[in-house]
């Protein structure tokens, strides 16, 4: 009993180990710059106890980009919108946990093992820096490009139309889709969301499994540049 213990103590020191490595070790370990152009676009990341999700400013190209979202009956271009906000996660739990009081054992056995992925969709009106589960980033043209691409090939496609989830919104102005990769403990919303940052330009932990270490790693390696909210 001592040795299982022990044995499981180490285990835990492992692995806190290698989250606070994770975080702060930068990924990429140089910073590259801002990206050319000198037009910037605000992102926010919006973070609970377990998840982020990214959100982005809505404009007619991006209404556009995502048209599938009003066809599946996402509002959109409903008045007040000013930004879409997109989580990547995994499927059962985010389909059967909409709320703490809902959650269930087989949802969580399979997002600490292999689950599959699915895709959020919400909309957001004004989104308030002061809040402290919200963080504002400045991108360049170039990397909210390559923000939007990365998103859209998240989306697991059905004719090339991303493959909607009917009836499993949590209310009447979010939905599902079905996503590309798999869910674990290992590979989750978190590091879906730092991979997406790194995609748009900025930096992050080389490991960012929870929302406190990815923050963190985002004000440590991203002050220089000047696109931390104040």
């Amino acid at each position: 009993m001592r040795r299982a213990f022990r044995f499981s103590l180490r285990i835990l020191a492992l692995i806190a180990v290698i989250a606070v490595l994770g975080t702060l070790i930068p990924r990429p370990l140089w910073s590259a710059g801002r990206g050319e152009g000198a037009v910037t676009h605000r992102i926010y990341v919006i973070s609970n106890p377990i998840h982020t999700d990214i959100a982005i400013p809505v404009d007619t190209a991006i209404l556009e980009r995502f048209r599938f979202l009003v066809e599946d009956g996402i509002p959109a271009n409903g008045e007040g919108v000013r930004y879409l906000v997109f989580g990547w996660g995994g499927r059962a739990f985010y389909l059967e946990t909409p709320t703490w009081s809902q959650l269930k054992a087989a949802p969580v056995f399979k997002a600490l093992t292999v689950d599959a992925a699915a895709m959020h969709v919400d909309v957001a009106g004004s989104i308030p820096e002061s809040d402290p589960a919200v963080a504002g980033y400045d991108v360049s043209e170039a990397g909210f490009t390559a923000l939007l691409d990365f998103i859209a090939l998240s989306f697991t496609r059905n004719a090339d139309r991303p493959k909607f989830i009917p009836g499993a919104g949590y209310g009447v102005s979010d939905g599902f889709y079905e996503a590309e990769g798999a869910f674990n403990a290992l590979v989750g919303c978190n590091t879906w969301t730092a991979r997406a940052l790194r995609v748009a330009g900025l930096r992050t932990g080389w490991w960012n499994p929870l929302p406190w270490s990815l923050n963190l790693s985002m004000q440590l390696y991203n002050r220089d540049e000047s696109i931390l909210s104040p």
